[in-house]
């Protein structure tokens, strides 16, 4: 809406121009002459130093001088109510002196130092109105005091016209009001919404460039402060410091150049520096030196600024675009102004006009460059909502893993302390498996030391025994024998009825059958003895070389009460080197997985067809040896596989099992530098893999 009515502006600003024009005649050609401030009208007048401008020069620089300007106006007579004005407001004292036979006829006086009303012509503009008187005046002379630069160029025109300039410019200066007050509001609106600092500076920067486009077409004066001198000659200055110290401070927020161009962001601190000496300068020195050092600064500012924007722009930050349009608007407007009034280039109401509009449109194009921030910000937004819809669906695939998380997270905070109690645990558990092998290691070795002996009084015995029973029935052999022949009938008769009472031929086969029995019996207990022997050494500590093989047979020689008769025991023994290892921890470890094998074949032992357990052996050729244990029970579900080497973790009743069993059978083995391994499935058995180095504490080689 703001960029509309600006344009309609625009357009009428174009019929009042064409007008204008035509009613005006530029004065281009006069004669000058720079003097000291005391000089008098009535040296000049007398002075033949004047030097002609050549119809080209307009610009007197800045300087404390005062210029003097010798004009022939020959054309006065063309217009009604003729009236000469200056294209600038900006002059401190203009006196214009009309000059006839060396003598001056009337002094005309205007300028900002001047109220409204006590101007020749009541308005913001610097103009001269003729009478009738001056008309004939041979030739005028104009006095110049300014502490800005001295430009003279002005235009011949009737009141009239004049007149319709001024209402024009009024207009314009309305309509430029109207959208600085529109975006100013705006933006304040805005500011106070959404607190974001960018808004505060642009608000204040929109602010500071009506004052000082205000100030140079002399509306501070006219409607703020028409008797306040000391500001009406310091107002351009120090509005112009500021926009341009505003307008940097917006820059480096709007752009973040501080984050994207750091080294040239540092080179604004001087140009801060600088305007802080302009300003402290304009208030308490020379206003002259003011604006000689405002003129340097801002060409080399206008330079900077266009260097550090195209610089971010091609690092890809998008709102620098507008950004650079509006800034390099605002620089072709304040350059063609400068140079119409220079003279370079041709002079006319659009040159006049030309700053004011160019901050115009800067002031519209850097509130695009905000709105555009704003759908910036606001796809931004849009983006961050949909990332968060996109969060908020991943959450809730995420749900079912978030316990996993969490627990994770859990265990990172209290693995120390799990840790250390997992350990503790473990110790405590081995200990006292330890304490209790160790028990009873010394309880089997005791007994096993004291069956040992009656047994091999026993087995050593049986021997004879079967040779005296032998020879003992070769005598009732001989004895039945010899009866038969040389007892008489009677005798015959009672020795038959006796061994019919015996039975003796009974007697006789039983006898041999005890023997048989007691032979096996004692071979038997000499072989559970030999496995007590064997397994009693739990509570070893030092490392022996063992024979794997008599630790698996005397396991099972143990274990054989156990078994029920439909299981069987299948040992596929390879050949196996002797292997350094503790021996009753070794047979610890195959008492536990036969054992288990044993408990999971009889609790199913009617649904298996052939229950067995396989036990393997192989050497392998890295140096070391694997034991295989295997059995066609039902198996384990995964997520039991997964945990059954926890400590205290069982699927047995309770009081029927502790869960410490393959955890210490698991830290055996691990400890004698080994893998356990397990494979199963519901249905197919299960496969327990012990494989172990050949070496542990000795030498490889040693003999």
């Amino acid at each position: 809406m703001t960029f509309r009515i600006f344009i309609l502006g625009l357009m009428f600003f174009a019929g009042a121009f064409q007008v204008s024009a035509q009613e005006t005649e530029k004065v281009e050609c006069f004669s000058y002459l720079l003097a000291e401030n005391d000089v008098e009208i009535g040296e000049v007048i007398n002075s033949g130093e004047f030097s002609s401008n050549e119809c080209q020069n307009f610009n007197f620089g800045i300087n404390s001088k005062t210029l003097w300007i010798k004009l022939e106006l020959s054309d006065l007579s063309n217009f009604e109510n003729p009236v000469f004005a200056l294209n600038s407001s900006s002059a401190d004292h203009v006196r214009l002196f009309s000059v006839k036979n060396g003598k001056v006829l009337k002094i005309h006086e205007n300028g900002r130092l001047l109220g409204i009303e006590e101007r020749d012509f009541p308005s913001q503009k610097i103009a001269f109105e003729f009478d009738q008187s001056e008309i004939d005046a041979d030739y005028f002379i104009v006095r110049l005091d300014n502490v800005d630069k001295k430009i003279f160029y002005g235009f011949l025109s009737s009141r009239e016209t004049l007149l319709d300039i001024i209402t024009f410019e009024d207009l314009l200066f309305g309509l430029l009001t109207g959208v600085f007050l529109g975006l100013f509001f705006y933006n304040l609106f805005l500011y106070f919404s959404v607190k974001d600092k960018i808004y505060f500076v642009y608000v204040l920067h929109t602010l500071l460039v009506w004052f000082a486009q205000a100030s140079i077409l002399g509306y501070t004066q006219s409607l703020l402060w028409p008797e306040w001198d000391w500001m009406n000659q310091r107002s351009i200055v120090i509005f112009s410091s500021l926009v341009s110290i505003v307008g940097i401070w917006f820059l480096r927020i709007f752009l973040m150049s501080k984050s994207i161009v750091p080294k040239l962001d540092k080179g604004f601190l001087f140009v801060f520096i600088v305007y802080g000496f302009i300003l402290a300068n304009a208030f308490f020195f020379s206003t002259t030196i003011s604006y000689q050092v405002i003129l340097v600064t801002q060409s080399i500012v206008v330079i900077f600024v266009l260097l550090v924007a195209i610089m971010i722009l091609r690092k890809g930050y998008r709102p620098a675009r507008y950004y650079l349009l509006a800034w390099t608007i605002f620089m072709i407007g304040i350059f063609l102004f400068v140079f119409s009034e220079m003279g370079i280039i041709p002079s006319n109401n659009l040159t006049a006009y030309i700053m004011p509009l160019g901050s115009a449109l800067e002031v519209i194009l850097l509130s695009f460059a905000l709105a555009d921030r704003i759908n910036i910000l606001k796809k931004e937004k849009e983006k961050e909502q949909a990332e968060r819809l996109e969060v908020l669906k991943e959450n809730e695939m995420l749900v079912r893993e978030q316990n996993t998380l969490l627990e994770k997270k859990v265990k990172l905070r209290t693995d120390e302390l799990e840790h250390a109690l997992r350990n503790l645990q473990n110790t405590q558990s081995q200990l006292v498996s330890q304490e209790k092998m160790a028990s009873l290691g010394q309880l089997t070795a005791g007994i096993a030391h004291e069956i040992n002996n009656p047994i091999n009084f026993v087995s050593s015995n049986i021997t004879p025994l079967k040779r005296d029973i032998k020879d003992i029935m070769e005598v009732i052999e001989f004895y039945r024998n010899t009866g038969n022949s040389e007892f008489t009938e009677s005798s015959k008769k009672k020795a038959k009825d006796l061994e019919e009472e015996l039975e003796l031929d009974y007697v006789l086969d039983e006898v041999d059958q005890l023997l048989k029995g007691m032979e096996d019996g004692a071979r038997r207990t000499v072989e559970i003895v030999k496995g007590l022997r064997i397994f009693s050494r739990v509570d070893e500590q030092d490392v022996k070389k063992v024979d794997i093989h008599d630790g698996i047979n005397s396991t099972i020689i143990l274990l054989n009460s156990q078994i029920p008769g439909k299981i069987r025991i299948v040992r596929e023994f390879g050949e196996l080197p002797m292997v350094e290892c503790l021996a009753g921890k070794i047979n610890q470890v195959f008492m536990n997985i036969i054992n288990n094998a044993i408990h999971a074949l009889s609790d199913h032992i009617d649904e298996i067809k052939d229950p067995h357990i396989t036990i393997r052996t192989v050497a392998n050729a890295e140096e070391t040896v694997t034991v295989e244990i295997e059995d066609n029970g039902p198996g384990m579900p995964d997520n039991v596989k997964e945990r059954i080497f926890e400590p205290f973790f069982t699927t047995k009743a309770v009081g029927k099992g502790t869960g410490l069993g393959l955890s210490i059978v698991y830290s055996i083995i691990e400890n004698h530098k080994g893998t356990l391994e397990v494979k199963s499935k519901q249905g197919e058995g299960t496969t327990f893999i012990i494989t172990l180095p050949v070496y542990q504490s000795t030498q490889k080689y040693e003999q």
